[in-house]
């Protein structure tokens, strides 16, 4: 479905930009430019979002009791003239495109050559992937459903409850919080932490892989679930989880541990490629 309008100038945006002038290592002189760029679009529960986030930069989403979502980008590009950073200026932002109760936010810049071939005559090739950061920070209603596309970068996410699809090539650091949902999410590479903070989980679970790196899970001490947790390749499993039993007769091993919580109930299978993985309770957690 086409999207009916696309929000280049939202009911609120505003810009606050920061010029900063300095020197590489190598004695070049280098502009360096802050920006922050806001949006607020209405946005019911129930809805859906779709971020598509910068090749570098962090993710922070959390859910709110407002029917709207607020959008803060906080935008840092550099280069070697004023000229070159007015124009990187232009094209490194995003777009929030909104279609009925769903909303695209979508990044722009010198690393999508089919956006700079639409929107500039001549772009310098010399600008052509040049490095730009953008740092999110996204408020949406608590039922949403939320698919998220990011690049490197730390990703936060706490207080929404729906269908959670995540795709993250590189995070040094992720903070995953849910008491419901299905959360699907795939990381190439960096240390995630996955917290259940409710023993009833709403929703049918969850299923978080990690291709090299560390899958830390908390759940509470008396959580009703049935917990898959398996290493690919290279490293251990540590369970801390005291109250977990063997499902089917399995038995735990470093590699493989096929469990039941409480009276079993939704289904949680974490993932590790190469790298740990640790379950854990949140009652005497020090982990």
């Amino acid at each position: 479905m086409k999207s009916k309008q696309i929000l280049i100038a939202a009911a609120v945006f505003f810009t606050l930009p920061l010029f900063i002038f300095g020197q590489t290592d190598s004695g070049q002189n280098r502009f360096k430019r802050t920006t922050i760029k806001t949006e607020r679009l209405d946005l019911n529960p129930g809805g859906s979002v779709t971020l598509l986030g910068a090749p570098a930069g962090s993710i922070a989403i959390e859910g709110w009791q407002q029917r709207q979502i607020e959008i803060t980008a906080e935008i840092s590009i550099e280069a070697a003239s004023e000229e070159d950073l007015n124009l990187l200026g232009q094209a490194n932002s995003f777009v929030a495109d909104a279609e009925t109760n769903h909303i695209r936010i979508l990044t722009t810049g010198t690393h999508d050559k089919q956006f700079l071939k639409k929107n500039f005559k001549q772009f310098p090739k010399r600008l052509l992937n040049v490095p730009f950061r953008i740092d999110y920070r996204i408020k949406l209603p608590s039922f949403t459903d939320l698919e998220i596309n990011s690049g490197r970068g730390d990703l936060n996410l706490s207080g929404v409850e729906g269908v959670i699809v995540i795709k993250a090539s590189q995070t040094e650091n992720a903070d995953l919080t849910f008491s419901g949902g299905v959360v699907m999410a795939t990381f190439g590479s960096g240390k995630i932490k996955f917290n259940a903070t409710t023993r009833s989980w709403r929703g049918s679970g969850a299923d978080v892989q990690v291709a090299n790196g560390e899958l830390n899970v908390t759940m509470p001490p008396d959580m009703n679930a049935d917990i898959n947790a398996e290493i690919l390749r290279t490293g251990q499993i540590e369970n801390s989880f005291q109250t977990l039993k063997p499902r089917d007769r399995a038995k735990f091993t470093e590699k493989a541990i096929q469990a039941r919580a409480g009276s079993g109930g939704a289904k949680f299978l974490f993932t590790v490629g190469d790298g740990s993985l640790r379950l854990n309770s949140t009652a005497g957690n020090d982990k």
